[in-house]
């Protein structure tokens, strides 16, 4: 099991952010433009974990050079049922460099662009408290 994995399923902030390189970028399923940096992609991640409900994780595929990783979920959000996958790469110390989230379906989709656009302002607000 991955130690993101296990960090998520054990509602453990800190330890998520542990494994969060300096320098990660996040791509949001729903926003245009990646979230470049440890401290914006920390609160997004807090925020993820507010706002969806009965996550939990279905599998996990792992690359053949051991940086790659696909962990498969589902959740609700907003009354909706979503399936995703979080796309993971680590970088040589192990930390995640690279954090990418795909969703379907587009009404779950629609959905979480709606949910996440309602935390926004805490999540820049935790951003730039972090990056002080």
């Amino acid at each position: 099991m991955h130690p993101f994995r296990k960090a998520v399923e054990n509602r453990d902030i800190a330890a998520i952010e542990a494994l969060l390189a300096e320098n990660v970028v996040f791509t949001s399923p729903v926003a245009f433009k990646p979230y470049p940096g440890k401290p914006i992609t920390a609160a997004i991640l807090r925020a993820v974990m507010r706002v969806f409900e009965d996550f939990r994780y279905e599998r996990e595929l792992d690359g053949a050079d051991g940086r790659d990783h696909a962990l498969v979920f589902s959740a609700t959000v907003g009354g909706k049922r979503i399936q995703g996958c979080d796309f993971l790469h680590v970088d040589e110390d192990g930390l995640i460099d690279d954090f990418m989230v795909m969703v379907r379906p587009l009404s779950a989709a629609q959905a979480l662009a709606e949910a996440m656009g309602a935390q926004f302002d805490r999540i820049a607000e935790e951003a730039a408290a972090a990056g002080k």
